[in-house]
């Protein structure tokens, strides 16, 4: 199937894809294009008009610093993954950037794109909302930033208004003490989780484990004070594991126990390693 007719915009400054974006009510935005085009394509997604950012200047940057990692909305998530610095500041970016896709889609997506389109099943919503990190949107308004846990609103669904467009991710870097682990299962190498799982434990003991693939929407549970054996089940309190044509709920379910454990020990052994170091 091929997508329906629109009007085709490629800006060359972030204030011209602004004000195309606010000027057309049916519009919407493009930067690597490995979620929009598949749902252009069915017919899922029909917009009269896209602004493809992919030529505005300055959103392809990169920057590190101790405080954490501040990836543009056009940095390509195979640039990010190959980035000594990126995943010595914040290792679960690495851990989970692996497991997206295959590497042609890691080559051309956006980990920013990937992060507003809001998929349940992606893994980098997930680790900006165990991080608590943010990311900035720019609109005709002026810019302001949304806190990860403000940005999903429902399945497939940001809070991005319609005529805003995101022009960074913040990730925190991981602060001394703390550790991260990371693990999904799914039918085939590059396929869509079945189930996954982001645990991220501090030196004070609070741990925060984010799951993707097992609800509408991607989900951080607090886990803390909770033996990792025990803490699957405590999660599914407050998770709803559905059934479709890959996995059964109670399928799911078992996942999240399994493998909740799994990324709570490798957390809490990443931890141990990383203050042993210090």
């Amino acid at each position: 199937m091929k997508p329906a007719p629109f009007v085709y915009h490629r800006p060359r400054t972030l204030d011209e894809a602004v004000a195309l974006l606010a000027s057309e009510p049916d519009a919407k935005v493009m930067a690597g294009g490995q979620s929009l085009v598949p749902l252009l394509s069915m017919r899922l997604a029909g917009p009269a008009t896209i602004v493809d950012v992919s030529a505005v200047a300055g959103l392809a940057t990169l920057v590190v610093d101790d405080g954490g990692v501040r990836v543009g909305a056009m940095v390509r998530h195979a640039d990010l993954l190959a980035d000594p610095d990126a995943r010595r500041v914040q290792p679960l970016l690495g851990a989970a950037l692996a497991h997206v896709a295959h590497p042609t889609i890691r080559n051309r997506g956006t980990t920013v794109g990937s992060i507003v389109h809001a998929d349940a099943a992606a893994e980098m919503p997930v680790v900006l909302a165990v991080l608590e990190g943010s990311v900035d949107v720019v609109g005709p308004h002026g810019g302001r930033t949304i806190a990860a846990a403000d940005l999903v609103v429902g399945p497939l669904e940001s809070s991005l208004a319609p005529d805003e467009i995101a022009t960074s991710a913040w990730f925190p870097a991981l602060a001394p003490g703390a550790g991260v682990g990371f693990a999904e299962i799914a039918r085939r190498r590059g396929d869509y989780a079945v189930v996954g799982v982001a645990a991220l434990v501090e030196a004070g003991g609070r741990a925060r484990v984010g799951y993707l693939s097992v609800g509408d929407v991607p989900t951080v549970v607090d886990v803390t004070g909770v033996d990792p054996a025990d803490a699957g089940e405590a999660a599914l309190a407050h998770l709803e594991p559905g059934g479709d044509v890959h996995a059964s709920a109670a399928y799911r379910a078992q996942l999240v126990r399994v493998l909740t454990a799994r990324v709570l020990r490798e957390a809490e052994a990443h931890r141990q390693t990383r203050q042993g170091a210090a």
